[in-house]
């Protein structure tokens, strides 16, 4: 009988191990879900406060990058501190088509499939991307889990759910009726590549040094660096009031030698001339150049497209037809030496060029029907709701300049899209009547073949995801508490949902905004697979676990701020869940059939160690109430490593196996409250080891069967540690 006694642990058997996270994080992420606790409706307190975050829907056409994670990681944070405190938290997940993003990632794959997608039928083509998405979709959630992100996943949704496709286009279709919607001929960014229209923010103004050419125009001298533009030009503008000029008059028409013969020249005057950049004279190409297409529209001049929308010259350039701009430059400029008409080149001449930011390729203005958004009366709300009301926290504090500056020198915005791949825009055509609606008007009506940017269905995300405008949902959880996303967005997402928010709802999507910098490497420099120097956040959870790679993202990384991550520093982050779990292991096993009843009286040396504990608390607390995020995990770790376990615990293995057994069950009690509060500090920031940990206390140590549910910590002096 001794002899099985002495064989019983005296702590779980799982203690007597070390903490193994590849054998325990799956078992406890099921038992959360299984538990119907991250549906904010099911929890077994009935919170009514509601507190919510909607997840920035991941792109659905890939695995989890370094920057996913830290997203994923800061928003459970916000939302399991909100659980704890008693709150409904909702963190609703989602995914984006993510449109052109997407297209572009299926192309380089039918590229090595040898196929292209020009040519295909688009509904071949759609339901292949359509199938490729949802098994990336299915990956990208598997992710999600792994680093244990407490989302609510009843409540996903799909930036093609039906309900979801059906809003965007009654918000289209509403704001055609507004006025707010409107076609047009205008200049647009076209990606010769993709053969699509892209938004001003789906472009990069990148310097470059570009050869700046001038030419003998007639009795001028003209500058360009795009030479291949110039075959159409037939107009030579300058400033009114250029003395220099001041013979010619507007409508003057001269015969001019040019490219493929003579032509001849109309003189336009027109204040948009800098009278003092070069010459102060310039030749104009309305088609491909938005300075130039303005100027053609207040003169009512002629335009003539010179580039095809593939890239290529069309046949105004005569022996230069088909071939493509960039070789086709040196050829023309070589025809206008050997005419005598090159004066000059400026080989080191430092020029802004729009390239796509997916493929690089230059950006060729265009002019074509687009639909477009009026931003003016949409920018206003958003500055008001920014700036004016106050209603919306922007952390950090300058990423509110940069929204505000974006908001307040918006143009108007091209939604159309030349690509299959997302919402079609709901609008008919027949001859030159066109209708807004998402029903055909009737027999020999063909719908727009285009469709959406997608950040019109994106701006609308809040808004779609929780049913507006009549959804339980809705009214429940909207306005949200909380966007926390990426610092590259705070003008091309942000501010669209904020107008939305403010069109659709008449009230702001979120109360805070949250702006997180980019995740790097080792030596902060940005992760790119040409490199080599990505970091998998999976494959980091793989080898120290989810908690190890949380705790790496957020301690030191403030927001805004990009932050360099290294296998080194996660690594250490994996000692730290050890040393938690060497922590429980020691408390556990000095305190076998300990009741954890609050003595009468405690030594002072108990009140001092849980009067500190409590500041600790009331600092974290604190910090994670005001998005301090990195802060509120730095000051719990150093707690735990370097006071509980380097000072506490030291000072409180004389007292457990000495004589004084009041002294004993006091520090007892005290150690007892110390792992009990540390776990729940803790437990936003790596919730797998605190709540394995939790799991293996004592009923009497617990206040909820999880600790995903418990009560977040108050004093430490008028609770016992359950």
């Amino acid at each position: 009988m001794q002899e099985e006694k002495k064989n019983i642990p005296a702590i779980p058997e799982i203690f007597l191990s070390p903490y193994k996270p590849e054998e325990t994080e799956d078992g406890i992420y099921a038992m959360w879900e299984k538990s119907g606790y991250f549906d904010p409706d099911k929890l077994p307190n009935h919170p009514t406060e509601p507190f919510t975050i909607i997840m920035p829907p991941p792109n659905a056409n890939g695995r989890l990058h370094a920057g996913h994670g830290l997203d994923m990681t800061l928003k459970d944070i916000a939302t399991r501190f909100a659980r704890m405190r008693g709150k409904r938290a909702l963190f609703l997940p989602g995914a984006d088509h993510a449109g052109f993003e997407t297209q572009v990632v299926y192309e380089k794959k039918l590229e090595k499939e040898g196929r292209s997608r020009f040519g295909m039928d688009p509904k071949q083509l759609y339901d292949e991307i359509y199938a490729f998405t949802l098994e990336n979709k299915k990956y990208m959630e598997d992710d999600i889990r792994r680093l244990g992100t407490s989302c609510d996943w009843s409540r996903e949704k799909f930036t093609l759910d039906p309900d979801i496709v059906r809003q965007v286009q009654d918000t289209f279709v509403k704001m055609h009726k507004d006025g707010l919607v409107y076609r047009g001929k205008r200049t647009i960014n076209w990606c010769p590549k993709h053969q699509t229209s892209l938004s001003d923010v789906e472009t990069e103004s990148v310097e470059e040094t570009t050869p700046f050419y001038t030419f003998k125009y007639g009795p001028f001298s003209i500058g360009t660096v795009r030479p291949e533009t110039k075959f159409g030009d037939k107009y030579v503008v300058m400033h009114p009031h250029d003395k220099r000029y001041e013979q010619y008059k507007h409508g003057d028409v001269l015969e001019v030698e040019w490219i493929n013969g003579p032509i001849m020249a109309t003189i336009i005057k027109d204040e948009a001339v800098d009278p003092g950049f070069g010459t102060g004279v310039m030749t104009i190409t309305p088609w491909h150049s938005q300075v130039d297409f303005e100027i053609a529209t207040r003169h009512t001049l002629d335009m003539e497209q010179i580039i095809g929308w593939d890239g290529k010259l069309l046949p105004i350039a005569g022996e230069f037809a088909s071939i493509k701009i960039g070789d086709a430059r040196s050829k023309i400029v070589e025809k206008l030496k050997a005419k005598g008409l090159l004066e000059h080149v400026d080989e080191n001449y430092k020029n802004i060029v729009k390239r796509c930011y997916k493929c690089a390729a230059m950006i060729e203005p265009q002019v074509k029907d687009q639909w477009f958004v009026k931003m003016e009366p949409l920018t206003k709300l958003v500055v008001n709701a920014v700036e004016r009301d106050g209603h919306i926290d922007i952390l950090p504090e300058y990423e509110k300049k940069i929204l505000l500056h974006w908001m307040k020198n918006s143009i108007d915005w091209n939604i159309s899209r030349q690509i299959v791949w997302g919402i079609r825009i709901p609008a008919w055509f027949k001859g030159n009547d066109v209708v807004a609606s998402i029903d055909s008007p009737g027999e020999g009506w063909e719908q727009d073949p285009d469709t959406f940017d997608t950040w019109f269905s994106s701006g609308q995300w809040p808004l779609v995801t929780l049913g507006y405008p009549s959804g339980a949902d809705f009214k429940t959880y909207y306005p949200t508490d909380l966007m926390e996303t990426g610092a590259d967005l705070v003008f091309k997402w942000v501010p669209r949902m904020i107008m939305f928010g403010l069109y659709l709802a008449k009230e702001i999507p979120f109360k805070t905004v949250y702006f997180h910098g980019m995740v790097n490497d080792a030596n902060n420099k940005k992760m790119s697979k040409s490199k080599g120097n990505v970091v998998s956040p999976i494959d980091m959870v793989d080898k120290f676990g989810a908690d190890a790679l949380r705790m790496s993202l957020v301690v030191g990384n403030p927001p805004g701020s990009s932050t360099p991550l290294s296998e080194d520093k996660i690594k250490g982050y994996k000692h730290f869940s050890n040393k938690l779990w060497n922590i429980a292991r020691f408390i556990l096993s000095n305190t076998v059939n300990t009741s954890f009843e609050k003595p009468s009286l405690l030594p002072s040396e108990d009140e001092a160690i849980l009067k500190n504990l409590d500041a600790i608390v009331a600092e974290v607390t604190k910090d994670v109430e005001e998005y301090r995020l990195y802060m509120a995990a730095e000051k719990a770790y150093h707690y735990v490593w370097h006071e509980l376990a380097d000072n506490v615990l030291e000072a409180s293995k004389p007292i457990l196996s000495g004589t004084d057994e009041d002294a004993k069950a006091a520090r007892q009690y005290t150690l007892g409250v110390a792992l009990v509060t540390s776990l729940k500090l803790l437990h936003p920031f790596m919730p797998f080891v605190t709540e394995t940990i939790w799991q293996n206390l004592p009923g009497q140590m617990r206040d909820a069967d999880m600790l995903m549910t418990a009560r977040w910590p108050g004093s430490t002096r008028t609770t016992t540690p359950g």
